[in-house]
């Protein structure tokens, strides 16, 4: 039997009714192709209402392209980005990063997925030996992978070290909408106006089909992302599809209504699994994202039910993720079986 739900990820859900209408409004008639439409012109103009008028804004396929090109815009092939160990440029991308950009990744150790100035300067001892792969940018993910949030004061201080010793600052912002409607805080307030340099701006895992925004504050490198997006087959020769997305995604507070949707639904998951004694949760839930260790023998059993991924396999750590479309009466009937599962197999 499959599972009834998934907790797995948040890009597991369909795609929001309105955005999908609004990729059949776009499917009439013809129109310039490789973004020269006004799909993407006007979705453009609303990425600048949100960030300010003189930011670049290109559109990707997807998230790993989007992390991929943006960081490729800001390297030589002999530079190194530093990125927390669990960051999803490390652990997901399947070796994307280093591949495309030829550059390495310098991984640091966290507790909760975040990055800090003291934990990165020892990366920076080597700099000038060419025996070393030379730092150059600092990624950081907004949601972390680990659910927990950057104010905007500690992304202001890491930019401010960053751009002292001479580093360029991206944010992965898979879920920057979550992050945005967790901290009450508008898109600008954590990005541009903190020092971030380059943004990878997600909508997969907050109701559209598929593409990404990359966003960049810092100009310059972004007079050469047109070709570097065309080498690195991001281009879409039917960008409207993708602008048009974007277009009711920020419209009328979509995104805002997606992500605090996603996020309470992951609060009223945490109060209900917080209530049994045999769980414990392991990150402050911020967010989407509910980790939590449980007893490893009833895993097997939860997950014919109800999907999810184990974070932690030596630990029985898991990870559970909601959605724009998860709704109170799947969470608490979620926490009732597994209360039942608990009583049937411990």
């Amino acid at each position: 039997m499959l599972p009834l739900y998934t907790f797995a990820s948040d890009n597991t859900s369909g795609v929001h009714p309105q955005i999908l209408a609004a990729m059949i409004a776009a499917n009439h008639g013809r129109v310039p192709a490789y973004g020269d439409d006004s799909y993407t012109e006007r979705a453009a103009a609303l990425f600048r209402e949100h960030f300010g008028e003189d930011v670049e804004v290109f559109f990707v396929f997807g998230g790993t392209g989007a992390n991929v090109l943006g960081l490729a815009s800001l390297l030589q092939p002999f530079q190194a980005v530093i990125c927390a160990e669990t960051a999803h440029i490390n652990v997901d991308e399947c070796g994307a990063p280093e591949r495309f950009s030829g550059c390495k990744l310098l991984d640091v150790p966290t507790s909760d997925g975040k990055l800090a100035g003291e934990a990165i300067r020892p990366l920076l001892a080597r700099r000038g030996d060419p025996h070393h792969a030379q730092p150059k940018a600092i990624s950081i993910s907004q949601t972390t992978e680990l659910g927990t949030l950057y104010t905007a004061e500690e992304i202001r201080a890491l930019a401010e070290f960053a751009h002292r010793e001479g580093l360029f600052l991206h944010v992965d912002g898979a879920r920057i909408c979550n992050a945005a409607a967790a901290l009450n805080l508008p898109f600008v307030e954590f990005t541009k106006n903190a020092g971030v340099d380059v943004l990878s701006f997600g909508g997969a895992k907050n109701g559209i089909m598929y593409g990404e925004a990359v966003i960049f504050f810092n100009t310059a490198p972004a007079r050469e992302f047109p070709f570097i997006r065309k080498q690195g087959m991001q281009l879409a020769s039917k960008m409207r599809y993708i602008a048009a997305q974007f277009l009711a995604l920020l419209s009328n507070d979509l995104w805002l209504k997606n992500a605090r949707r996603a996020n309470q639904m992951a609060g009223l998951l945490a109060e209900a699994v917080s209530q049994i004694p045999q769980i414990q949760l392991t990150q402050p839930v911020q967010a989407n994202a509910v980790f939590a260790i449980l007893p490893k023998e009833i895993i097997p059993r939860l997950q014919e039910r109800y999907f999810f991924y184990v974070w932690n396999e030596q630990t029985g750590e898991v990870r559970w993720m909601t959605s724009f479309d998860t709704t109170e009466e799947e969470v608490r009937d979620f926490a009732a079986f597994l209360k039942s599962v608990l009583v049937r197999e411990t």
